[in-house]
C-alpha cells in the first residue's frame, strides 16, 4: 500500500473525494479509510467507508486493508448507532456490477434503519434438494 502519491485512479469519484477534489461530508479519516455521507441516503445519516487507495472490489483489496476498511466501518456503525435515534443498522458492500456496484471504488454501506422506513430487505429463496451441500463443499475447496 502506498503512503505518499496514494494509488488512485484518476477517473474515480471516490479517489477525487479522498485527494479533496470533490467535497464531501466527511465523518471519519484515518491513514487508510474515509468515510462520508452518502449523497443518495437510503436513510440521513446513510455513510460510505472506503479504503484511500483504489481498489475496485473486495475481490481486488488485500486482506490486511480490508480488515483496516471493516475496522472503521465498526467505529462508524457504533457512532451512528449512538448518535442518530435509529431503530437497526445495514452494514452492506455490493462486488461487481451484477451485485448493484455503481461506483467502482471499493466501499461499505452503513445505513440507519427506522421501523417502517419503507426500506426492504433482498428475497431470499430455498436451496434445491442437494444444492446447499454442493455449493458448500464448493466453497470449502476453494478455502
Amino acid at each position: 500500500m502506498l503512503d505518499c502519491g496514494r494509488m488512485k485512479d484518476t477517473n474515480c469519484l471516490f479517489c477525487k473525494i479522498v485527494a479533496g477534489e470533490v467535497p464531501s461530508y466527511k465523518i471519519y479519516e484515518d491513514e487508510h479509510t474515509y468515510a462520508f455521507l452518502d449523497i443518495k441516503p437510503v436513510n440521513p445519516g446513510h455513510t460510505l467507508v472506503i479504503p484511500k487507495d483504489h481498489y475496485v472490489n473486495v475481490f481486488d483489496a488485500p486482506k490486511d486493508l480490508w480488515e483496516k476498511v471493516m475496522g472503521a466501518t465498526h467505529t462508524i456503525a457504533n457512532a451512528i448507532h449512538k448518535g442518530l435515534p435509529i431503530a437497526d443498522i445495514n452494514i452492506t458492500t455490493n462486488n461487481g456490477k451484477h451485485s448493484g456496484q455503481v461506483v467502482f471504488h471499493s466501499h461499505v454501506h452503513v445505513m440507519p434503519r427506522y421501523e417502517n422506513d419503507g426500506h426492504e430487505l433482498w428475497h431470499g429463496k430455498p436451496y434445491q434438494e442437494g444444492q446447499a451441500h454442493e455449493v458448500a463443499a464448493k466453497i470449502k475447496t476453494a478455502l
